[in-house]
């Protein structure tokens, strides 16, 4: 957690665990901390921990169930259009940034092949 940043902390745990449940990190139907654990594991105060799952809730990536915890999402419609928002934030800055270089947007396929095929990147 970057505390120095104008993002909010919440968000920024938010961000956080979502990456963590699309990767697979954590999966579907996975039990999440409680708003306590996630508090202490992420050294913020527990009001905080508490926001962060009314927030991961309000996008759909996670439940409550009243007295036993709060749970990922069992629905793959709901972590499939999370995967492809996060494709496609990813892909625009990737994007506007090779532009930035000079490169056309005809040139970008060609550049993937070749440096997705390089073990390393050179300085």
């Amino acid at each position: 957690m970057d505390f120095k940043s104008n993002v909010p902390i919440y968000l920024q745990v938010t961000a956080d665990l979502k990456a963590r449940i699309l990767t697979g990190e954590i999966h579907p139907g996975d039990k999440l901390p409680s708003s306590r654990e996630l508090a202490l594991s992420y050294e913020i105060n527990p009001n905080t921990a508490a926001r962060i799952y009314t927030e991961m809730e309000r996008q759909g990536l996670s439940y409550t169930k009243r007295g036993i915890g709060t749970f990922v999402t069992e629905d793959t419609s709901v972590l499939e259009y999370h995967r492809e928002q996060e494709l496609k934030r990813i892909l625009h800055a990737f994007t506007s940034e090779l532009k930035s270089f000079g490169y056309d947007t005809d040139d970008i396929p060609n550049l993937l092949k070749k440096y997705s095929e390089k073990k390393e990147v050179t300085e």
